[in-house]
């Protein structure tokens, strides 16, 4: 019975974090200073070096670029080409377009697990299956912040994930509601060990690494958007700043 309850424990703790333990911070605690990189997410050329992985494709129209998968072939990330550092502000609008299903995912912090880039050749190539980037050769973080897919509908959490050991250290309150047609903006903060993510000014997740999956707080590299193949997401107004200390 002991150890059943250390086990209960040991799975509960990383989710009461969210409300209980360090302080919350605000947002205005935390400044934004040089601008590290922007884009509108407006045109093929706003895009120059993004790099898909997965039968992911996008389209340009009225200020937006809207990514997608052609048939639902298949899940899809779409990445930065810029590595940030272990402390940075960002910030982006989003709109769902069509809204009978999809998963987005924001995963930041991404570098291979020795510390290469991502796209090191050494790497094992990635096509979108989501295993390889929650098990597999690369860690970072990832928050799921719109949820409603066909075996979990309408799933009212907002899930923080530690990679390469998929470990759920969070779940906040619902980031993007399942049936929103609405346009969102979405902030992520990384101070450093410290994570921070809101949705339209409500604070989702407030939380600190202090170790979590065995392995330090993970520093700086890339970001990349994820969708799976239902997914009809439009984005607009990517834009990167670091923190003034």
């Amino acid at each position: 019975m002991f150890f059943r309850y250390k086990a209960f424990i040991s799975l509960v703790l990383p989710i009461l974090l969210c409300h209980c333990g360090e302080q919350e911070a605000q947002k205005s605690e935390f400044v934004k200073g040089d601008l590290l990189y922007e884009s509108s997410m407006a045109t093929e050329s706003s895009m120059q070096g993004w790099r898909m992985e997965g039968p992911g494709e996008v389209t340009f129209k009225d200020g937006w670029m809207t990514m997608y998968s052609e048939n639902e072939n298949g899940h899809h990330v779409f990445w930065c080409p810029q590595d940030f550092p272990g402390s940075f502000i960002a910030a982006w609008e989003a709109q769902h377009t069509e809204i009978d299903s999809g998963l987005c995912i924001i995963f930041f912090a991404a570098r291979g697990g020795n510390g290469e880039d991502i796209f090191d050749p050494g790497l094992p190539k990635r096509d979108g299956t989501f295993i390889q980037y929650t098990r597999g050769a690369i860690v970072s973080y990832h928050i799921s912040y719109y949820a409603n897919t066909p075996n979990d509908p309408h799933r009212q959490t907002t899930n923080l994930r530690k990679n390469n050991t998929f470990t759920l250290v969070q779940q906040g309150e619902e980031g993007i509601p399942a049936k929103s047609e609405k346009i969102h903006k979405l902030m992520l903060i990384k101070d450093g060990a410290h994570i921070l993510f809101y949705v339209d000014e409500r604070k989702i997740i407030d939380w600190h690494d202090k170790g979590a999956g065995s392995m330090p707080a993970l520093k700086g590299g890339k970001i990349g958007f994820r969708q799976m193949r239902w997914t009809h997401f439009r984005y607009r107004n990517f834009k990167v700043w670091d923190i003034v200390k």
